[in-house]
């Protein structure tokens, strides 16, 4: 069993570099698919022994998915930039190349994420549980644009887990959720999804009430507090841009046709 590592950036040379690293102690092989960085990412990467392939951003399936045409080996392993393995992880990776010799489509690990060096284990964060480990003949990302995850029919659990250094802090926090929030509608509104007036509230609620009582995250003090709030300020933004979008698009049309 041989391994090609894939890791997909965009102006990551903060990151990149442990990243590479830590693929290095099971990878044979590490593509780098960058989305055309204008820092240092893909001299760093090749540095390190990485094959590096330009590729404008797909989205995030179709992009992860740019791996399978110049992958060497049959198995691959998917990161983000800002994730790492831990040593558990390593050694159960290490074991399956090495003794396991009826392997299923595709393995998954727990995932502990980070807003610095604090590591959330509530609110619905740990253990966050991610495929990232399959047979590109019988596996792959979903190509969807949002968030996307390996589609495998066969999977198998592996001790371990990977390390997601998610937020520098609760400032990059709130600047991603503006992001993800635009992202969000942008795909209710491509889905044709159904809102009023009320739906941003009543999303907001229900977020919150998830985050903070569901997954816990009162047991997890300020930070708790902080992600559920986040989390709700991202459902309610999303119906809330969405609104916009549509208003704006019947303002277009109206427009159009006078």
């Amino acid at each position: 069993m041989q391994i090609t590592a894939n890791i997909i950036t965009l102006n990551e040379e903060h990151n990149i570099a442990a990243c590479i690293t830590s693929l290095q102690r099971v990878a044979d092989e590490i593509i780098v698919v960058d989305s055309n960085s204008s820092d240092k990412t893909m001299e760093i990467a090749e540095s390190l022994g990485a094959k590096v392939i330009s590729q404008a951003y797909l989205g995030d399936g179709p992009q992860k998915n740019v791996v399978l045409e110049h992958a060497t080996h049959e198995w691959i392993l998917s990161l983000d930039a800002d994730e790492r393995l831990d040593d558990e992880m390593t050694q159960a990776i290490l074991s399956v190349k090495e003794h396991d010799s009826s392997h299923p489509d595709a393995y998954s690990f727990k995932r502990k994420n980070y807003i610095g060096e604090r590591w959330i284990k509530h609110c619905g964060w740990y253990p966050d549980r991610c495929t990232r480990l399959y047979q590109k003949a019988n596996a792959r990302f979903k190509d969807v644009a949002g968030h996307s995850s390996v589609q495998a029919k066969s999977l198998k659990q592996l001790d371990g887990n990977i390390i997601h250094y998610s937020y520098k802090n609760y400032h990059d926090l709130l600047y991603k959720t503006n992001r993800f929030s635009s992202r969000g509608a942008k795909m209710l509104m491509e889905k044709g999804r159904k809102t009023n007036g009320f739906s941003p509230f009543v999303h907001f609620m229900a977020a919150f009430f998830r985050k903070y009582f569901l997954q816990k995250g009162f047991l997890q003090g300020l930070d708790g507090l902080t992600i559920s709030l986040t989390a709700s300020i991202n459902s309610y933004m999303k119906y809330a841009k969405l609104i916009e979008m549509r208003q704006s698009e019947q303002k277009s049309s109206s427009l159009w046709e006078q």
